[in-house]
């Protein structure tokens, strides 16, 4: 029997460069996760933003999610520069890559990066909830053994996440610092001569970290460190969720 050539009673003919419904819903499936991923990343980078406004401004000038801003800080305090700490930077920069250790040895253990992603955020929400814990019943965090839990607290955290974060390698979206993607923003503008298509997402990540920042240092100033550290937990935790029971986010990071 002579096959069926395309377009005779089989079915309708395609136009050339035409994607089929199957295709074509997949296609349709792939971007609503994608924009479901970056809507998860973004959420995570206003945490980011949260945590350091606590740690720089109420754990004296420490960060525990921006290591670059630590290893600048402890050269600060090794020149003699006054209101710097090399014990709590150290503290800081020690446990998160405990937690970066940590994170590497879920991603080699557990197999689905959605699941992966859902375990990070989940214990992100869990440890910020214990410096919470601790902000809230120390009778200082600014200095001695209340300082040193929460920075350990935070840390580790930030740790975990970063390292899971590094292998999800979502472009422009580490969710702890910005240099790369500002970079990209201005190597890939028009005034450089690109095109720039990943604006929206960089500028994005950009008011993502001011507005965590903005908020926690507004809330630290008037009410102290326990309260954006709690609303931080709970915001992880329902991103947790949401993450967990999200069938587009397990389409596209199971898929790749």
């Amino acid at each position: 029997m002579a096959a069926i050539p395309e377009g005779d009673a089989a079915g309708p003919q395609r136009q050339p460069g035409s994607a089929t419904p199957s295709r074509a819903a997949a296609e349709g499936t792939g971007a609503a996760g994608g924009r479901s991923v970056l809507g998860v990343l973004l959420a995570l980078t206003v945490f980011s933003g949260m945590v350091d406004a606590v740690c720089y401004l109420g754990l004296g000038r420490v960060f525990t999610a921006n290591m670059t801003g630590n290893v600048v800080v402890i050269g600060f305090a090794v020149a003699g520069a006054p209101g710097f700490s090399i014990a709590a930077s150290l503290t800081s920069l020690g446990v998160f890559l405990i937690g970066a250790i940590a994170g590497g040895r879920i991603t080699v253990h557990i197999t689905g990066r959605s699941r992966i992603l859902t375990l990070a955020i989940a214990l992100e929400a869990t440890f910020v909830a214990a410096a919470a814990a601790v902000a809230c019943t120390a009778a200082t965090v600014a200095t001695g053994w209340g300082r040193y839990t929460t920075i350990a607290l935070l840390a580790f955290a930030m740790g975990i996440r970063n390292s899971v974060i590094r292998r999800l390698a979502i472009a422009d979206l580490t969710t702890t610092v910005l240099t790369m993607t500002l970079t990209g923003l201005a190597a890939d503008s028009t005034l450089a001569g690109g095109n720039n298509r990943q604006a929206p997402r960089r500028v994005a990540a950009v008011l993502a970290m001011f507005g965590g920042a903005t908020v926690a240092a507004t809330l630290l100033l008037h009410r102290g460190p326990g309260l954006p550290l709690a609303i931080t937990a709970g915001a992880a935790a329902a991103t947790a969720i949401s993450t967990r029971v999200s069938g587009a986010v397990r389409g596209y990071l199971d898929r790749r």
